[in-house]
């Protein structure tokens, strides 16, 4: 047998899907899995798929040697020491100058730490982020490298044709930067997609619980949304979702579905990041707060018995305008989303020295990724006007899409407080983006409160320098 141009080992869904895609690209790939079976079946696939050229190996030595040097092998493990455990089986038959690709979601400090311990053993490494599930892994996803750039020379010519390809920007790859970049864009692209996916929940709770749509009406307007500015990934599945009937008893499936969300991480990943780099982010926090929230199943049913009542208005309600107010409510919560993830990923780049180019980023997200949208070239093009804008929401476009939409969003999140409807997401977009354009804010009363009980100065805006005063002092003396 010819070697094979590249290998991969970890053959779950994703692992499969990916191996197939790389051979369906006419590039032969050696595939491995710890658990044989796996490799039968993935062969047995790329037969059936139209006799790819997947060879099967069930041991790791003959598996890493039948690549062509230098070694390229892709690692598809879940996060944590699973990835230590097979870099340490590949390693062992790894020579210098082969390099391992980690395509999972990975903390990006386990990267850094990853690629400066192969570099000592004379290996590369890559952190590569992979979006777009099981369907994207098979047919073209979206790609974040990031790591040795020598790595990613040694399979650019692969990535550009596994990738995603959006006709009018190309493949959805790119080198991302140096160390753990690719984990973290990775990571904060997850965080944006809990605050788009729980957005777009909020306005399925709004429509359906106080304007009664039924879900034949919801699965009718979201698929008319996904014709406009909103088109996207995630509200084309939405409407999908709304018209699935269940097969295994009467009315639709999305009924049926317990509502308690699951997660795997990268959400909480992100918040905390948000935290120590001091970027607002509510909107994505709130998302994850919803998530913890809905775990708690058993506790929101008792509460539900103690607080019971009718919390609606019992106004009247205008269907169609309150599914146009909920449609520029969506889009105006949306920008900001999107806006904390950039914020992040600016910040994080800014204090590694990564480079990281946001208008790029969004370019390799139109395609292939969950949350691909027409949406994202307006990012690109807003980034690639101004490389170095403050924050989205002060792009000229995306400026005056939220001032004419305003309206329309604090008549949702106000008609949802009054009808009991918790729209989280919604309205800590709408407080972000109210704090945000205020040029003055309440912060000064927090500064002195704080000077007051803990001696810790603050500036005047009527002179320079630091400030203390002895509040308590001047207080109790005022009451004598």
């Amino acid at each position: 047998m010819a070697l094979t141009r590249i290998g991969l080992a970890g053959l779950a869904v994703m692992g499969q899907n990916l191996a197939l895609n790389i051979a369906e690209k006419g590039f032969p790939i050696s595939v491995y899995n710890r658990t044989t079976s796996k490799v039968d079946e993935t062969v047995q696939r790329a037969k059936l798929e139209g006799n790819l050229p997947v060879y099967g190996f069930h041991d790791p030595a003959s598996f890493v040697s039948s690549i062509q040097k230098p070694r390229v092998v892709i690692m598809l493990v879940k996060a944590g020491a699973p990835v230590d455990q097979t870099i340490a089986t590949l390693a062992a038959h790894l020579e210098q100058g082969d390099c391992i690709i980690d395509g999972g979601n990975e903390w990006y400090e386990n990267t850094e730490r990853r690629e400066k311990a192969m570099e000592e053993r004379g290996l590369l490494y890559l952190g590569m982020g992979v979006s777009g599930g099981e369907e994207g892994a098979r047919n073209g996803p979206s790609l974040m490298p990031g790591g040795s750039l020598e790595a990613y020379k040694y399979i650019e010519d692969i990535l550009l044709k596994v990738a995603a390809q959006v006709p009018d920007s190309g493949p959805c790859v790119t080198y991302i930067g140096k160390g753990g970049s690719g984990n973290f864009v990775k990571m904060v692209h997850n965080g944006i997609e809990y605050g788009d996916m729980q957005l777009i929940a909020e306005a399925y709770d709004v429509l359906k619980s106080v304007g009664k749509l039924t879900n034949s009406e919801l699965q009718q307007v979201f698929s008319e949304w996904n014709k406009g500015e909103l088109l996207s990934f995630l509200i084309e599945i939405t409407a999908d979702i709304f018209g699935i009937k269940d097969e295994q008893g009467e009315g639709y499936l999305v009924d049926k579905v317990l509502d308690k969300t699951g997660m795997k991480g990268t959400g909480k990943w992100t918040v905390q990041q948000a935290a120590e780099l001091s970027v607002a982010a509510p909107t994505i926090e709130a998302s994850l707060d919803s998530r913890f929230l809905s775990g708690l199943k058993d506790e929101r049913v008792e509460a539900s018995k103690i607080f019971q009542g009718d919390y609606s208005t019992g106004l009247p309600v205008d269907k169609a305008q309150l599914i146009e107010d909920v449609r520029q409510a969506l889009y105006a919560s949306k920008i900001c989303s999107y806006a904390q993830g950039m914020n992040i990923i600016k910040a994080k780049s800014s204090e590694k020295g990564w480079g990281l180019n946001l208008g790029e980023l969004a370019r390799i997200w139109k395609g292939g990724c969950i949350i691909r949208a027409i949406f994202l070239d307006r990012i690109k093009k807003a980034y690639d006007r101004n490389p170095n804008l403050a924050n989205l929401l002060v792009d000229p476009e995306f400026a005056q899409e939220i001032m004419d939409r305003q309206a329309a969003w604090r008549r949702v999140v106000c008609l949802a407080i009054n009808n009991g409807v918790s729209t989280p997401g919604m309205s800590a977009s709408l407080a972000y983006f109210d704090s945000y354009r205020r040029d003055r804010l309440p912060a000064n009363l927090v500064q002195a409160q704080r000077d007051y009980f803990g001696a810790h100065t603050y500036e005047r805006v009527d002179m320079p320098g630091s400030f203390h005063t002895e509040w308590f002092k001047i207080a109790r003396n005022s009451k004598i």
